[in-house]
């Protein structure tokens, strides 16, 4: 392997122990849940889900789950505090 390779490698395993170097702005994944699969996104700073739990109130167990699995690398308006105090 050429130095130069190894090198980038070497940085990229760097930049993945260090996650809090990597923000999103904007993301949309879809979420396996018991019932359905729902659609969960971060946009402009606002997050949405296609789930009628999330329609009502703002917030459900999608956008939770999410925001707990990228935790530090999420902007810190997108994270929710008690996702991040378990």
């Amino acid at each position: 392997m050429q130095s130069s390779v190894i090198g980038k490698v070497e940085k990229a395993r760097l930049y993945a122990r260090e996650p809090e170097r990597i923000k999103f702005h904007n993301l949309t994944v879809t979420v396996k849940g018991d019932n359905n699969t729902h659609s969960t996104s971060y946009k402009e700073g606002q997050w949405t889900c296609s789930c009628p739990f999330f329609e009502n109130r703002g917030w459900c167990c999608h956008t939770m789950a999410v925001q707990k699995v990228l935790g530090v690398m999420l902007p810190e308006e997108a994270r929710d505090e008690e996702c991040e105090l378990s």
